[in-house]
C-alpha cells in the first residue's frame, strides 16, 4: 500500500484550500483534510474509480408525494410546500401519522439496482433515515420506523437491509445515508417548545442533559448500521451539517435559534463505526476537517477542477424523493452532466426517488436505460480515469488513464442537433502519425492538425440521438 500511487491529488498536504465562487444548495466547505489511515486512503482511491452513483431518498415523504422532510420544518422557502388549509401542528401530525399508510408491498430493490447497473452506476446511497426522523431501518432506539408502521407485518420490513442486500449482490459500494438532525426525536425537537427551524429547538447549555441523550441516540443508531448486522458498509453519508461543533458565524448565522454547540460527537461515532467497517468513508458533509473524507456540492458543479475528492450530488428530476408532477432531465443532460464533473475529478451522485409502493416511476426508468445505453459504450473515458490539466476546449472535455498514458476526449453534443461530420479541439494533441480510437466502434477515425486544432472526422451513420461521443488517443507530451 505505501508503494501504490493512489492519485487523491492531495497527499502532498493534509489541508487544502477549494474555496470557489460557485453556489450550491447548501454551501461547500472551504477547506479539505486528507485521512492518513491507509485503508480509508485505498477505499477512497477505489470509490474515485467508480464515478457514478446512486442516491435513493426514500421515506413517509414518498407516500405524501412532497419535498422529503421539509413540510415539517416551520422555515418559510418557495421549495417547502405546506398544506396551508390546517395549522401547522395539525400537518405535523399528519404527517408522523403517515406512518400507519406507508405500505410499500411491491417494494422491489433489486430492480433499482438492475436499473442502475445497466446506467453504469457503480455505487447507492440509500436514505436509512432523513430530517423528519422516520427510519427506513429496524432501528431499537425508536419506534418510528418502517418496521412499526404499516408494512410491520411484511417479511421486508427492514427497507434498508432489502435494499443494501440487493445493491450488494449487483456488485456496488454501498453507502448509508443517515440525517443527523432527528425532527421527531423528543432530544432533538422538544415538544416543550415550537419548531421554528430545522435546529434543535431548546437551549442546549441549559439542558445538557437532554442533549447528552441525543448524542446516546445518535450513536446507538449508527452503531446498529454498522455493526455488520447491516453487512459491510463503504461510505457512512452523514446529512445536516448544521449539527456540528459551534463556529464563531453561528450565532449570526442562524439568528439565536439555539445556543452552544449541536456537537454529537464525530471522533467517538467515526472511531466505533471504523471498529466494525475498516475502511470506512466518513462523509459528514459541509463540516470540514478529518470526518468529511469527500466533499459534497449539492445542486451544482464547481466552476473547475479541484484537487480533492468530491461528489455533486444532483437529482434526476427536481425533488429528491418521489413526488407525483415531477420533471425529469433528459438522459443527455445527465450524461452532460457526468463528463463534466469527471473532468473536473470529481463523482456524480444521481438523486432518484421510489414511487409508494416500492417501483421506479417509468420515467426514471426509461432514462437510466438510455443514460446506460451511452455509458456501455463509453465508459473507458470516465470509470477509472483521473484528472488531466487541461481538461476543457468548449464542448470537449478530457480525462485520462490513471497511469497517464492515454488521454480521453469527449464531445458533448447539442440535443435535437445534426450530427456534426467533424470535431475540433485544442486542449491536447495526440502524438503525431498516431491513431484516434473512436470508443463506441472500437475502430480508428481519420485526423488531421489544422490551424483551428485537432480534427477529428465523424464516423457516418451514428444515431442521430447521440449525448456524446468519445475518443482515445496516446498524448503528445508523454
Amino acid at each position: 500500500m505505501k508503494n501504490k500511487a493512489l492519485s487523491l491529488f492531495l497527499l502532498s498536504a493534509l489541508t487544502v484550500s477549494t474555496a470557489s465562487a460557485q453556489t450550491y444548495a447548501h454551501g461547500r466547505s472551504e477547506t479539505y483534510t486528507a485521512p492518513t489511515d491507509e485503508k480509508v486512503l485505498e477505499k477512497l482511491d477505489k470509490w474515485q474509480d467508480q464515478k457514478f452513483g446512486m442516491l435513493i431518498h426514500y421515506g413517509l415523504y414518498s407516500q405524501m408525494g412532497v419535498v422529503e422532510s421539509w413540510s415539517i420544518c416551520a422555515e418559510e422557502e418557495d421549495w417547502i410546500p405546506r398544506d396551508s388549509t390546517i395549522t401547522y401542528d395539525a400537518y405535523k401530525r399528519k404527517y408522523w401519522n403517515t406512518i400507519n399508510e406507508f405500505k410499500p408491498d411491491k417494494l422491489d430493490p433489486a430492480s433499482w439496482a438492475k436499473y442502475g447497473k445497466q446506467a453504469g452506476m457503480k455505487y447507492a446511497v440509500f436514505t436509512t433515515k432523513h430530517h423528519d426522523g422516520f427510519n427506513m431501518f429496524d432501528t431499537k432506539q425508536t419506534d418510528f420506523s418502517i418496521a412499526n408502521g404499516a408494512f410491520k407485518n411484511d417479511p421486508r420490513r427492514n427497507v434498508a437491509k432489502e435494499v443494501f442486500n440487493a445493491f450488494r449482490n449487483e456488485g456496488y459500494m454501498i453507502g448509508a445515508y443517515y440525517s443527523k438532525p432527528d425532527w421527531h426525536c423528543q432530544y432533538y425537537w422538544w415538544d416543550r417548545y415550537a419548531t421554528p427551524t430545522r435546529n434543535v429547538n431548546y437551549n442546549i447549555e441549559n439542558n445538557k442533559w437532554r442533549w447528552n441523550k441525543f448524542k446516546e441516540f445518535s450513536y446507538n443508531q449508527i452503531q446498529e448500521l454498522m455493526n455488520g448486522d447491516y453487512g459491510n458498509i463503504d461510505i457512512l453519508w452523514l446529512d445536516g451539517g448544521w449539527v456540528r461543533p459551534a463556529r464563531p458565524s453561528d450565532a449570526e448565522r442562524q439568528g439565536r435559534a439555539y445556543k452552544g454547540s449541536q456537537d454529537i460527537d464525530m471522533p467517538k461515532i467515526a472511531a466505533m463505526a471504523r471498529s466494525y467497517q475498516p475502511g470506512l468513508l466518513v462523509v459528514d458533509r459541509t463540516v470540514p476537517g478529518e470526518f468529511e473524507n469527500y466533499q459534497t456540492p449539492e445542486r451544482g458543479i464547481p466552476d473547475m477542477q479541484l484537487n480533492n475528492p468530491w461528489e455533486s450530488c444532483i437529482t434526476l428530476g427536481w425533488d429528491w424523493g418521489y413526488t407525483p408532477t415531477d420533471q425529469y432531465k433528459t438522459p443527455a443532460k445527465i450524461v452532460h452532466t457526468l463528463v463534466e464533473i469527471v473532468a473536473k475529478g470529481g463523482n456524480l451522485l444521481l438523486g432518484i426517488g421510489p414511487k409508494p409502493d416500492g417501483t421506479l416511476p417509468d420515467e426514471v426508468a426509461q432514462r437510466l436505460v438510455k443514460i446506460g445505453a451511452w455509458t456501455t459504450k463509453n465508459g473507458e473515458a470516465i470509470y477509472n480515469t483521473r484528472i488531466t490539466p487541461n481538461y476543457r476546449d468548449e464542448s470537449a472535455w478530457f480525462t485520462q488513464s490513471k497511469d497517464g498514458k492515454t488521454i480521453y476526449a469527449i464531445a458533448c453534443l447539442e440535443e435535437g442537433k445534426p450530427m456534426p461530420k467533424t470535431i475540433v479541439w485544442n486542449a491536447n494533441e495526440p502524438v503525431k502519425g498516431s491513431k484516434i480510437i473512436f470508443l463506441e466502434t472500437g475502430k480508428p477515425v481519420s485526423w488531421k492538425k489544422t490551424a483551428k486544432g485537432i480534427e477529428v472526422s465523424v464516423p457516418k451513420g451514428l444515431p442521430a440521438d447521440q449525448a456524446a461521443l468519445a475518443f482515445a488517443f496516446a498524448p503528445a507530451n508523454k
